[in-house]
């Protein structure tokens, strides 16, 4: 990659959209544009994650003869040698959970005073004084949609939380990210530079079926698919107008940290787990924690513990029902193919969803609201195009306008911007500031069906 060589053809694994990779690969040799630098920027991020994932599927194949001695020593040797190269590097057991606690735990109780205070437990226990208050909300329209906007607040800014493109960014720096209060996201409001809440508010409430399905296009797993299930919680247990949910995921790795279907799957028992959020132990003493005592830190007080429990069995009882569901069954493992989820991991544009997956076009197309997370999802709905700003966002998704109401959800992490002024975008430029990539800047960006 480093010396600018020629993108290699992905060998065909039997996995979906191979056959259209290597096609692209060959339309972009002949106009010379096939090296890591010269390649659409898109297609070359695409063309790494799914060509990882087809050699490392293939050489681990390999490792099965490695391993019943049917190779020479040395050839046994070589072999492993390769397979070094292209396993997936997991974290042990005890890191990889201390990584999503990172991501999912409360701070310590001394640093509540921050902005970051707000946490799993903080938002289980706002879900829990909604059902206190339930059928009042139910038959007040206005205090849902006030409601409403800050839980589209809080998905969005959850979307900040991606470690494909925040690695340098330390414990508190994340933590910042995720803060979802009202404070918060009062302070916040002049960072949505593109703000549709009012509209998709005003959508959902003219909806007259009383059978409702709202669709999740999911970015990241951990915190924000954290976020994405209080959405969904939020809309069909607190309004009238949602009935179900349909998620969908990615079948490869894909981007780091976006969700598969096992990440969705262990989300549940991972938040249900004792281990994994252990109930509250007090702790004595009034001076600040060592570091070995705030690993031990409970991560909340035990009535905010029981909240979340309460929550996250509601979760599970959903799902149980099929009011969520995957788009994919849920133990589909990674690399199966299926129609249902295949496009997600494509290079193409989402304009081209109805001619490439039209068994997921067809679906979306019954849903009452399709909601795309991410900047990934984003720079797939414009087709990657560094359009002026001003473009309206309709404009910018082709096609795909009018076919099913779209909600984008995107925190700024790449070039592509449309739907704000100029004027905006000059005087942040002239500020200096990196508002397209920083991760600060958001977009609320809603088309409806026509």
């Amino acid at each position: 990659m480093a010396r600018d060589r020629p993108l290699e053809p992905i060998p065909d694994d039997g996995e979906a959209f191979i056959d259209v990779y290597n096609a692209e690969l060959k339309r972009l040799e002949q106009d010379k544009n096939h090296t890591w630098f010269t390649a659409p920027w898109l297609f070359a991020e695409c063309y790494l994650y799914v060509f990882h994932h087809t050699v490392r599927t293939i050489y681990e194949l390999v490792s099965d003869i490695v391993y019943c001695g049917h190779i020479s020593v040395r050839q046994r040797i070589g072999v492993r040698l390769i397979l070094s190269r292209f396993r997936r590097k997991r974290p042990s057991g005890r890191a990889e959970k201390q990584s999503i606690v990172m991501l999912c735990r409360p701070l310590f109780p001394w640093r509540s005073n921050l902005t970051c205070s707000l946490h799993v437990t903080e938002l289980a226990k706002m879900m829990h004084e909604l059902q206190v208050d339930k059928q009042e909300l139910i038959g007040d329209s206005e205090k849902l949609g006030v409601l409403f906007k800050e839980m589209i607040q809080m998905c969005l800014w959850g979307n900040a939380t991606d470690l494909s493109l925040l690695t340098h960014l330390s414990h508190d720096d994340i933590a910042h990210l995720q803060t979802v209060g009202k404070e918060a996201q009062q302070a916040r409001k002049e960072f949505i530079l593109k703000d549709d809440q009012d509209n998709v508010w005003s959508h959902l409430t003219s909806l007259q079926d009383n059978d409702v399905t709202v669709d999740f296009v999911l970015d990241n797993a951990g915190f924000e698919l954290f976020t994405d299930f209080v959405f969904a919680d939020f809309l069909v247990t607190y309004t009238p107008h949602v009935s179900r949910v349909v998620f969908h995921p990615k079948l490869i790795p894909w981007f780091v940290s976006d969700v598969t279907p096992a990440d969705f799957s262990s989300t549940i028992p991972n938040l249900l787990s004792d281990t994994f959020f252990p109930p509250p132990k007090p702790v004595g003493g009034t001076e600040t924690p060592g570091v070995d005592e705030v690993k031990a830190l409970p991560p909340s007080r035990p009535e905010e513990h029981e909240y979340l429990r309460n929550m996250v069995t509601r979760w599970q009882s959903y799902i149980d029902s099929g009011v969520f569901s995957l788009s994919v069954p849920l133990d589909t493992p990674l690399g199966a193919p299926n129609s249902k989820a295949d496009f997600w991991t494509s290079s193409r544009p989402y304009w081209d969803l109805k001619e490439k997956a039209p068994l997921v076009f067809n679906g979306l197309s019954k849903s009452g609201l399709v909601i795309f997370k991410g900047d990934l999802n984003y720079r797939k709905l414009t087709g990657d195009i560094k359009w002026p700003v001003s473009t309206p966002f309709e404009t910018a998704i082709g096609p795909l306008a009018g076919s099913f109401p779209i909600l984008s959800l995107r925190t700024n992490k790449a070039d592509v911007v449309v739907g704000i002024s100029q004027e905006i975008a000059d005087k942040l430029d002239v500020a200096g500031e990196k508002w397209r990539v920083n991760g600060k800047y958001a977009l609320v960006s809603f088309v409806p069906r026509t």
